[in-house]
């Protein structure tokens, strides 16, 4: 269980962090590209094992580290056009509401075996997925255009569905740090594609505080998909059950974190969502 905190935590400090980028006025688009190498160093320095090209080269998990970075820094980008199309609040929702595409492929393909307060309180942690995360001055932007969004939430799910089988029928506990390492390594190569060849941007205009910003996110951006790739291995816990767990604590902290921090205005419907997320979260882990 200490895994599932931790990725929670991990997670919830990114979403900390980019809010302190804005306070300090980093360029995000700089860390996280920074963030991508961070993470890829990070993790080759974790990993215990003696380690040659060819291991990684002829490994069976290969393709997917390349295609799971990919869609890193696509759904990145996606997220970043919803946020300014579509508003914050929008994204959210669409990313935290994918959980329910690895929870139901975990039923079908993994043959997992949800409760009835399981399946209750997933119900109440997507109702409170979406009070915790829209406002009212929000509202407005949930009447256009859903291509977007809809591409963020199926892209998550897809995310959080492909770490969930590579875990089941590729990854040992010793392959975790390497495999996690190869994602950030090929989301990195096709973050520079974007900044330097589509963007035109030069090294030279990269600033200070966005390499460090960055060096210090890929640090916890590592963790986060390690801490999750070792929950997903606790046996005694279903894919359904980390997810949800994993995403609603996220929303709920970061917006108490937000509020008590930040100063961030919580209305009463946020309250409302974190208080079933609570119930949620109790009625999932009861029934384990």
């Amino acid at each position: 269980m200490i895994y599932l905190v931790l990725s929670i935590a991990s997670s919830t400090i990114i979403l900390i962090l980019f809010r302190l980028f804005k306070s300090f006025k980093v360029d995000t688009r700089q860390a996280i590209v920074i963030n991508y190498v961070s993470a890829f160093l990070f993790g080759l320095w974790s990993y215990e094992q003696p380690l040659s090209a060819s291991t990684v080269l002829n490994s069976s998990w290969l393709y997917g580290a390349i295609l799971l970075g990919l869609l890193f820094i696509t759904i990145f980008n996606l997220m970043a056009v919803t946020a300014q199309s579509n508003g914050l609040s929008v994204v959210s929702v669409a990313s935290k509401m994918s959980v329910i595409i690895p929870i139901v492929l975990g039923v079908i393909l993994y043959d997992e075996v949800l409760k009835t307060p399981q399946v209750l309180g997933i119900i109440l942690a997507l109702i409170a997925v979406y009070l915790v995360s829209v406002k009212k001055e929000d509202s407005a932007y949930l009447k256009k255009s859903f291509l977007f969004p809809f591409l963020v939430f199926l892209g998550s799910g897809i995310i959080d569905s492909s770490l969930k089988y590579f875990e089941n029928y590729h990854l040992t506990k010793d392959l975790i740090s390497i495999f996690s390492a190869c994602i950030f390594l090929f989301a990195a190569l096709f973050g520079s594609i974007w900044i330097f060849g589509i963007q035109k941007q030069k090294l030279s205009s990269f600033k200070g505080k966005s390499l460090l910003a960055g060096l210090v996110l890929g640090v916890v951006n590592y963790y986060s998909i390690y801490f999750l790739i070792q929950a997903l291995k606790i046996e005694w816990l279903n894919s359904a059950t980390v997810f949800t767990i994993n995403n609603v604590s996220i929303v709920a902290i970061s917006s108490i974190t937000g509020f008590i921090i930040f100063k961030e205005s919580i209305s009463k419907s946020n309250f409302a969502g974190i208080f079933l997320a609570l119930i949620s979260i109790y009625l999932i882990s009861n029934s384990l």
